[in-house]
């Protein structure tokens, strides 16, 4: 039998290579012939079936569609090649991040509340003019938010793991130190045992009143249980939580000054045409023996 590569969408089978097999599939289901998988395109979204893994002794390359991969790694055999999807969600995420937080400065939650109580009851809200926002874990997500940000006549410091003094990027260690200066923090961190719980108790303290911190990285780099005791005096707009989805009767749903959405920052109609592409075109490498992009786990090939 042919050996078989699983793509999610039907544009991607023409770049297939002749050697193989390509296979529909958009994680429903279940395909046939996963003992011949060599090539395991993820599918995008809640069915991202890393349960399949076990059972592709043959498997070579598995193609993640998201930036985050830790939840892939316990379950990855030994010798796979892991290529995740960075790049990919750049604009949806930085467009989301900046919905979310002019959302919370203008205070749009509110008024689509007093909308369907049909209350008229104006009062002037924040501004993202004039604030201070941290980006931290500045990379390319970070990049297209403070494109996305120049217009809106704030001033944007950036923080990541390592200092890039040619870019202007402080060292996560100075976050101590930027803290209390900043109006608007938003975390774009992959979720790793440095960044879980970066911001815990002992940052939030640090925060001014009234300050915001956006989570569009992953839900466990912002202790739940310390903003929950912050009670309103730091606010929060999250695309992700701890836990995710929060359960029915979770104080987070009902918590002072917080505002979420179900983890949807990536999905716009914007990454769908990126995606479909850059499975085309890692698709033509590993056919033509070339290095793949965005590898975070060396495989044997």
């Amino acid at each position: 039998m042919a050996d078989r590569v699983l793509v999610p969408w039907e544009q991607n089978l023409g770049s297939v290579p002749e050697t193989a097999e390509g296979v529909l599939f958009d994680g429903e289901g279940e395909p046939a012939g996963l003992s011949e998988a060599v090539f395991y395109v993820m599918p995008y979204g809640r069915a991202q079936r890393v349960d399949l893994l076990a059972r592709m002794p043959r498997l070579r390359v598995c193609q993640l569609l998201t930036a985050g991969y830790e939840h892939v790694l316990p379950a990855l055999p030994d010798g796979v090649e892991l290529c995740n999807g960075r790049g990919l969600h750049d604009a949806s995420t930085a467009e989301h991040a900046l919905a979310l937080i002019l959302a919370a400065q203008r205070d749009l939650p509110r008024w689509a509340a007093d909308q369907a109580e049909r209350t008229w009851a104006p009062h002037y809200t924040r501004s993202l003019a004039g604030s201070r926002v941290l980006i931290v874990g500045y990379g390319s997500i970070g990049e297209a938010l403070e494109a996305r940000l120049a217009p809106c006549e704030c001033e944007v410091v950036r923080v990541a793991r390592r200092a890039r003094p040619e870019q202007g990027v402080h060292p996560v260690s100075e976050l101590h130190r930027l803290l209390p200066e900043a109006d608007v923090v938003v975390l774009v961190t992959p979720l790793t045992e440095e960044t879980r719980g970066l911001v815990g108790a002992e940052e939030l303290a640090l925060m001014r009143d009234g300050a915001l911190v956006v989570n569009v990285g992953r839900g466990p780099v912002l202790d739940t249980e310390a903003l929950l005791k912050e009670g309103g005096r730091v606010r929060a707009a999250l695309d992700v939580t701890d836990p995710e989805p929060p359960p029915a009767g979770h104080p987070l749903w009902r918590a002072p000054g917080v505002f979420i959405t179900p983890h949807v920052a990536g999905g716009s109609d914007a990454f769908y045409p990126r995606a479909r592409a850059f499975v085309d075109a890692q698709l033509r490498r590993w056919g033509a023996g070339e290095p793949l992009e965005n590898v975070v786990r060396p495989g044997t090939r």
